[in-house]
């Protein structure tokens, strides 16, 4: 309900939902079978996530994406070089 409510998400659709909690070491996956929830847990034993904190933050992940978090990999790099402004030379 909690996805259905806060996030306007179909549970139902073969997608597999992920929840950070206070802590950005561990992450909780959910997952629908056809039959019933699949519930997934992963803790990071060196480290932390880059997670979103509320659920304008909730992105969509690519399957290489969701790798790179399982690896504990922030799969939403920082830009490290900022665009310049039109008309501004450097």
């Amino acid at each position: 309900m909690v996805i259905a409510e806060n996030y306007g998400l179909e549970l139902y659709n073969n997608s597999l939902f992920l929840f950070c909690g206070g802590r950005n070491n561990r992450f909780k996956g959910l997952f629908w079978d056809g039959e019933g929830f699949i519930m997934l847990y992963k803790r990071f034993e060196n480290g932390h996530l880059s997670w979103p904190r509320n659920n304008t933050d909730a992105k969509e992940l690519s399957t290489q994406q969701l790798n790179w978090l399982l690896q504990g990999l922030n799969p939403f790099p920082t830009r490290k070089i900022m665009a310049a402004h039109p008309g501004t030379f450097y």
